[in-house]
């Protein structure tokens, strides 16, 4: 069965985006069928793993909407093994239209993305989404499909602020739309090497949730920043990079948490 792994934090610039495009571009060199799905109105994913949105037919927001299929919907991407399922600015209403569709009979606002994922999940070994950073409708959705979770905090003072809304809003899902939601892991990174405070961070984060944060941290590095706006994940962008290395150390560890050989 396909595992569904939604990348979930309120807050921005923790690195959602970034392992969104490297972990399943990691996951696709490791052997794995991959689909990755933005589900960002800001369409980061999708221009950083290299689809021009002027060349997008059908988005995440069509199937969402029963404009299309899910199946017309997903672009091959260049490198293989992965696909994708990309976003448009179209889906920045998706909330609006959803709350005026649930006063229709049968409609559930915050099962829709599960419903169009469920027939077609098992044709693909892991699907990685990619969440805006909020937690409103969007992000219920994304909850509502996932198997579990992956959590990226950012090493730096904040790192934990708004950690605790994040997880009650996970609570709640489990308790009222998907009991079977787990926290795949806790993903630290922007680690400054230079820094005492980063490691300070690290420490108080593996104290918060144990035996759940990866052993994989991602360094603060100038080519992460720079390979998405090449429409590139790291691995093809700098394939001997430190953060080449990272991301393929996380893949592997997700790999061995799901219990998944090549």
């Amino acid at each position: 069965m396909g595992k569904v792994i939604s990348l979930v934090n309120q807050k921005g610039g923790v690195g959602k985006t970034t392992t969104s495009i490297n972990l399943s571009a990691s996951l696709a060199v490791l052997g794995k069928k991959v689909l990755l799905i933005d589900l960002d109105p800001q369409g980061n994913t999708t221009t950083g793993i290299g689809i021009d949105k002027g060349d997008i037919d059908k988005s995440i927001y069509d199937v969402l909407t029963d404009k299309c299929s899910i199946t017309e919907a997903i672009i091959n991407t260049r490198y293989k093994r992965l696909s994708l399922l990309p976003a448009t600015i179209n889906l920045a209403g998706i909330d609006l239209e959803f709350l005026e569709k649930s006063k229709e009979a049968g409609f559930s606002k915050g099962k829709q993305l599960k419903i169009k994922l469920d027939p077609i999940k098992d044709q693909y070994d892991f699907i990685i989404i990619d969440c805006p950073p909020s937690l409103g409708l969007i992000t219920t959705n994304a909850l509502t499909a996932s198997n579990s979770v992956i959590i990226p905090v950012q090493c730096e003072f904040f790192a934990l602020e708004g950690i605790m809304q994040l997880l009650n809003t996970i609570m709640m899902a489990q308790k009222n739309l998907n009991p079977s939601l787990d926290i795949e892991g806790v993903l630290l990174t922007m680690l400054d090497s230079r820094t005492k405070l980063g490691f300070e961070v690290v420490e108080d984060i593996r104290k918060y949730f144990k035996e759940r944060v990866y052993n994989t941290i991602i360094p603060r590095l100038i080519r992460l920043t720079e390979s998405p706006s090449h429409g590139k994940p790291i691995i093809a962008y700098d394939p001997k990079s430190k953060g080449t290395e990272a991301y393929l150390n996380l893949a592997k560890e997700v790999i061995e948490r799901n219990g998944t050989t090549n």
